[in-house]
């Protein structure tokens, strides 16, 4: 065989055995990607949402529109119609697939309410994932699910690490808090806000398949070498924090959901628990707060190192589960059993931010990575 054939036939058979397959990087041309939504905030959110021009204009985003990237919100002025931010949508939407995303700093505080998410159309009709999200000075992230009615999840704490906290993914479900939809609380601090933010982010990976919609966090020095590589294999990953199945048809209730980042603040959530929670002390509302103190949001910013989605590859399909499940934690998850060899992930250092009337929020340098050693996990 010619060293041409042979190089066609091995390529070939790579893409017969590769599960995933990178589709499309937003880090080329990041802001090229979404939309700058400017409407009112569907949440009810104490925010003004602005355009790209005005953003840069009141520099709360950086220069650069490849990794990293970096956006925050107004941190200087008194706001009393909202504070200025930032909610971007994405132009392509996806039916299934693997979404990967290094996110090195993420906004936090008493008062935000910032998450990236999906959303398809005729909500809920189309679904809604939660992948990262919180309100105030919560410790934990909060992995969601929002439909219409018919589609709840199971319990078995042998599928994923998480607690859950509701099951039916229902937005009008009996029982529950409206628009709670279908819950699993993150075992470990690091997922979320201050602990996450300390520690340098880390990766969330979210498999979308017809049977499952699975969600793993990696805390930055434990991120798999194939994470964000060009075949990323969840079925080397252990067991997840999220796994959402069960009474639920998530062929026919997802589809073409596109990705969005906001950093809104009180509105429906971070307003409704403003007074029963740890911040109600700073200020009689949540809008009072975050009206008259804009230095405290100096730090709602966000810094995004990479964010991929991969589709199955021609002729194949996504890896089946291998091996036995790793054991839930308790408090703090340790390192679950990665392919060998392992090495530290580089977390890059975004460009200085440019100053100007609104001032500008600072870089966080994540600690170095410790070299991590672990076994491959059994076939």
């Amino acid at each position: 065989m010619h060293f041409s054939s042979f190089a066609a036939a091995a390529a070939l058979f790579r893409l017969s055995i590769a599960g995933y397959v990178l589709e499309d990087d937003y880090m080329t041309d990041f802001y090229g990607h979404f939309d700058f939504f400017t409407d009112e905030d569907p949440t009810n959110g104490f925010v003004k949402y602005v355009d790209e021009a005005t953003a840069r204009e009141m520099n709360l985003i950086n220069a650069s529109t490849t990794a990293p990237v970096e956006w925050g919100v107004d941190s200087t002025n008194k706001t009393p119609e909202g504070r200025p931010s930032i909610r971007l949508e994405g132009k392509k939407k996806y039916t299934g697939g693997l979404v990967m995303i290094d996110v090195q700093h993420m906004p936090f505080g008493c008062g935000t309410w910032p998450a990236f998410w999906t959303l398809g159309p005729d909500w809920p009709s189309g679904g809604e994932i939660d992948i990262l999200e919180g309100v105030n000075e919560q410790d934990k992230n909060g992995m969601t699910l929002h439909t219409g009615p018919g589609c709840e999840i199971g319990s078995d704490h042998a599928l994923f690490a998480g607690e859950v906290d509701t099951q039916n993914c229902d937005v009008k479900a009996e029982g529950q808090m409206d628009n709670a939809g279908c819950s699993i609380k993150h075992p470990s601090t690091k997922s979320y806000g201050a602990g996450f933010n300390e520690n340098g982010g880390g990766v969330y990976a979210t498999e979308w398949t017809d049977e499952a919609i699975s969600i793993w966090f990696f805390p930055r020095g434990e991120i798999p070498e194939d994470a964000l590589g060009d075949a990323p294999n969840p079925s080397g990953w252990g067991k997840p924090a999220a796994k959402f199945q069960g009474g639920c048809d998530i062929s026919n209730t997802f589809k073409e959901n596109q990705l969005i980042f906001t950093s809104t603040f009180c509105g429906d959530w971070a307003g409704g628990v403003w007074e029963s929670g740890s911040c109600a002390s700073k200020a009689p509302t949540c809008n009072d707060y975050v009206r008259d103190n804009p230095e405290a949001f100096a730090n709602a910013h966000w810094t995004i190192n990479a964010l991929k989605v991969y589709q199955n590859a021609e002729g194949g399909s996504a890896p089946e589960p291998s091996g036995q499940p790793t054991p839930a934690p308790t408090s703090e998850p340790e390192p679950t059993a990665q392919p060998d060899p392992f090495p530290t992930t580089e977390v890059l250092t975004p460009a200085p931010l440019p100053t100007g009337n609104n001032g500008s929020f600072p870089t966080v340098a994540p600690p170095q990575e410790p070299p991590i050693e672990t076994t491959a996990p059994e076939p």
